[in-house]
């Protein structure tokens, strides 16, 4: 009678004992939330010491400019006030130069992904001569710094007469070798097999690039499509140059016009790189998992 009641429990505590086993100790648990831990402190002062500048400068541009340009690391010395944004505003010319920054971007996106999808095609699948020596000399000219172009296409603006025209800020730029060679690599992983069944089917190349690489290309293309919006939208230098006419500036330039004459005005520079960053934090926040999804897809194809 004894042992029969003991076997249930010998049992039950052999049970137990295996399902701790193989569940695992406390220490083996701790051991392997750490390295989590770890990762998680890691990214959170990576955060702060990125956003520590930012919130710097939202605190900065809500100051007076003697309070801006006090020193010290605590941006908060005095009252909040609007008055460096008042300033932009009566001083420049915003929806003007917004519309100019809006319909720029657009444009060389447009027009650079055209471009360079079209080119990357015939680079990935085309067979004509002097193929390689022609990639080899776009892949080159990733190593070409973009200042040292800024001369001759600012001669070639003037001989065609574009200066102080949309075109002349928009056409240099559509020229991007780099996105021709991520596209270029992303299209070399397509499978061949559905473009040459399409072919039997009688679809053309055109067809074909249109109604089967593209699809199958929508991850890299949007990418590429947000990398050069963001360069387009960012570019300073060359619409600078390019540009006289105060209704031609895009928004980068015009603001950077909004200038004290008697020296550097902080809070108000720090009100103008706000009002040039807004439009691309707004993009970002309405577009976050499109925008990682995407940039998180780049280069794969080549793989």
């Amino acid at each position: 009678m004894s042992a029969t009641a003991t076997s249930p429990r010998r049992s039950g505590a052999r049970g137990a004992r295996g399902a701790r086993e193989r569940s695992g100790s406390p220490m083996m648990l701790g051991a392997g939330r750490l390295p989590r831990v770890l990762a998680g402190g890691a990214l959170l002062v990576a955060a702060v010491v990125w956003l520590a500048p930012f919130a710097w400068a939202v605190a900065s541009s809500f100051q007076t400019e003697e309070d801006a340009a006090s020193p010290g690391l605590w941006p908060f010395k005095g009252a909040l006030t609007l008055d460096a944004y008042q300033q932009i505003f009566e001083r420049g010319n915003l929806t003007t130069w917004a519309f100019n920054s809006i319909l720029i971007a657009v444009l060389v996106t447009a027009l650079t992904i055209v471009v360079s999808t079209l080119a990357a095609y015939g680079f990935s699948r085309g067979t004509f001569k002097g193929r390689r020596a022609l990639l080899a000399v776009t892949v080159a000219s990733i190593m070409v710094p973009p200042q040292l172009l800024i001369i001759p296409l600012f001669q070639e603006m003037l001989t065609l007469n574009l200066v102080d025209t949309y075109a002349a800020v928009v056409l240099p730029q559509v020229v991007a070798p780099m996105m021709v060679f991520i596209l270029k690599r992303f299209f070399d992983g397509i499978p061949r097999e559905l473009e040459e069944a399409a072919r039997i089917d009688g679809a053309s190349d055109l067809r074909v690039f249109w109604s089967i690489v593209l699809p199958l290309s929508r991850p890299i293309v949007a990418a590429v499509s947000i990398f050069v919006f963001i360069g387009a939208w960012n570019n300073f230098m060359w619409p600078f140059i390019v540009t006289n006419d105060p209704d031609l500036m895009t928004l980068p330039v015009g603001l950077a016009t909004v200038k004290d004459t008697y020296g550097i005005q902080y809070a108000q520079s720090m009100a103008s790189a706000l009002l040039a960053a807004l439009p691309l934090i707004v993009v970002f926040l309405l577009f976050q998992r499109r925008i990682v999804r995407s940039v998180a897809t780049t280069g794969l194809g080549g793989a």
